[in-house]
This record gives structure tokens, C-alpha cells and sequence, in this order.
């Protein structure tokens, strides 16, 4: 018997579509609070994108919805990190000693917190970070208050500067060649950067894998993409709010060290002048890109990077289904 039903993917859209309604203005506290458990902005971008995926899912399974969405879905996040932590392989280090300043943090007391056990980590930002009550921060990580209150009293105080994330940073010649590339507009130069099997990915929309005529359509996106921005109103794309004066003239790319790792930045010509919108990150073998990571529906993230570059940037929000039909 075929288990094919061509109606599925709209309908699993349509459920998304709701849930978001819902939980999406809860994305920047919850980026804020995986950015306070993991060391990168990197890592608490996929530690958000995993949280809603997961607690979308759970959700389904649920026989009526939290009474408390906030909270129910810092516990979804408080699961996967604690989970992710506990795994035998991996075990949380000192950051190492840098003569570099500390980054301090914009959102919600500014800090991460130093060698502790991975729930002490978590009690010490709900309560004082988020202002969770004792008896929400002990809902959350499935404890007592007893419990709660001891992590906090052993926590409380110590701060951890910034990892640098060094091992990932690619060879700089070869987002170099990326934004050289890009800004001429060179599609099959692009594409030559790319391994056969390269993956190409929008952050939490969409993703191709090898050579297909998808990732082709995804590079001239990003290539050519500001003409459907700076028309989203009438076009769809993103919410027509987020606009903020772009122009169709293509963006330009360029290299800057970010934390020792090489990333491309995507500068948007504006009313009032460039702004960064997107962020490609990439992670390469030899001089062949393996993955690249576009960072577009990812405010939370883009927001910090260019505070810390110092160089100014515009939300894009984070619905990239958006449609001609859903425009006013």
C-alpha cells in the first residue's frame, strides 16, 4: 500500500505556520537564553533552530497545549543542551586564558557563566537572567526547588569569557575568493568554489544538498534576492515591516575575522546607506567549500556578530514562507 500523500508537506506547513504565531515571540528571549548556555553565537543559533524543531514536534504529540509557552519551551531547550552536555564524549572546558578583552554580552545580565555542572548553568540564568521563579526554574530542569537553590548559591558570581571556536575557521583565500566571486556576479565561479557534494543552507528554511539545480537557485537568491526585498510588500519574502528602506541593487560581500574565524559578510544598499542583512559562514576542505551556511532569518544572530564587528545591520525576522498571497 502507498503511504505517498502529495497534500503532506502543505499541511505540515500550515501546522508550522500556526505554531509560530505562537512561540515566535519567544525566538529572541530563546536565542538569548541558548546564547548564555553554549559559547558562540553559532552554537545558539542551531541550539534555538533544534528547540523549535523539537518542541514543534512534541507538541503534536501533546494532548493540550503548555499553559505556560515560555516556559515550556526554555525546558524543551534546557533538555536538548543538558543532553547534549551529558553525552560521554563531550564535557564542558575552561575557555582558554586570552590577553583579548572579554565580549560582554548586551541582553540579560551580559555574562556566561564559568566551569559548572550543566544544570548549575541553567539555574543560575533562568533565575537571574530571565527571572524565572524557584519554582519555574525547577519545572524547567525537572528538579527540586531544594535543588535549585543550591546550584544557584554555588553558581552565582563567576563569569566566563567567549570561546573562540578556532578549529572551524577556514583558510581565509577561500571566503576571499567567495566574496570576490559574489560581487562580480559570477555564478559558475561560485559554484566551482563548492565540492560536488556541498551542502548550501538558509538557516532555518531550507537546505541543498550536491550538485542540483536547487543550490543554483539558492546562490542566485542570495546573488540577485534584494530586488524581491526591497518589493517584499508587494513580492512576499519577508514581513513587509522589515523592509527599512533596502534597495534592489545586489548586495556586496566581504571577509572580516570574526572570533579568528573568516566569515562573509552580506551588505545591503539601503535609503540611508549599507547594512549588513546576511551572514555566510563556511567549513571547507582545502580550498573547496563543504557547507555553506547562510544566516538570513537569524536577527538574534546577525544582531550580535556586527555589535561586536561594531558595523551597523537590519532584521530580516524569521518567516521565510512568506508569499505574494500573504502580502496585504
Amino acid at each position: 500500500m502507498s503511504t505517498d500523500n502529495p497534500d503532506l508537506p502543505d499541511a505540515v506547513r500550515a501546522s508550522w505556520h500556526r505554531f509560530a504565531d505562537t512561540y515566535e515571540p519567544l525566538r529572541g528571549e530563546l536565542y538569548r537564553y541558548c546564547r548564555h548556555l553554549t559559547r558562540s553565537p553559532w552554537d545558539a543559533e542551531d541550539l534555538a533552530q533544534d528547540t523549535m524543531s523539537r518542541a514543534f514536534a512534541a507538541l503534536g504529540r501533546m494532548g493540550s497545549a503548555p499553559p505556560n509557552p515560555r516556559a515550556w519551551l526554555f525546558r524543551v531547550a534546557s533538555n536538548l543542551w543538558l543532553d547534549h552536555v551529558r553525552r560521554p564524549r563531550l564535557s564542558i572546558e575552561p575557555a582558554p586564558t586570552t590577553s583579548s578583552q572579554p565580549i560582554e554580552l548586551r541582553d540579560a545580565a551580559g555574562t556566561l557563566l564559568v566551569q559548572l555542572a550543566p544544570q548549575e548553568r541553567a539555574a543560575v540564568v533562568l533565575k537571574d537572567a530571565f527571572g524565572f521563579s524557584l519554582e519555574e526554574v525547577a519545572g524547567i530542569l525537572r528538579t527540586t526547588v531544594g535543588a535549585v537553590k543550591a546550584a544557584l548559591h554555588r553558581g552565582r558570581g563567576k563569569l566566563l569569557a567567549p570561546e573562540v571556536d578556532a578549529g572551524r575557521a577556514p583558510a581565509r583565500g577561500v571566503v576571499d575568493a567567495f566574496c570576490a566571486a559574489f560581487n562580480a556576479r559570477d555564478i559558475e565561479r561560485l559554484t566551482a568554489l563548492l565540492l560536488d557534494m556541498a551542502t548550501v543552507e538558509v538557516v532555518g528554511a531550507t537546505a541543498s544538498y550536491g550538485t542540483d539545480e536547487t543550490r543554483n537557485q539558492m546562490l542566485r537568491g542570495m546573488l540577485f534576492g534584494s530586488e524581491r526585498l526591497a518589493n517584499a510588500a508587494t513580492q512576499g519574502g519577508i514581513e513587509a515591516r522589515f523592509v527599512g528602506g533596502a534597495l534592489p541593487t545586489p548586495p556586496r560581500a566581504e571577509t572580516r575575522i570574526y572570533r579568528g574565524e573568516a566569515i562573509a559578510l552580506l551588505w545591503y544598499a539601503h535609503q540611508d546607506g549599507e547594512h549588513v542583512r546576511a551572514i555566510n559562514r563556511f567549513e571547507v576542505d582545502g580550498d573547496r567549500v563543504v557547507h555553506m551556511q547562510n544566516y538570513f532569518f537569524t536577527p538574534d544572530l546577525i544582531a550580535e556578530v556586527c555589535t561586536e564587528l561594531g558595523i551597523s545591520s537590519r532584521p530580516n525576522g524569521y518567516r521565510w514562507w512568506l508569499s505574494r498571497e500573504g502580502c496585504p
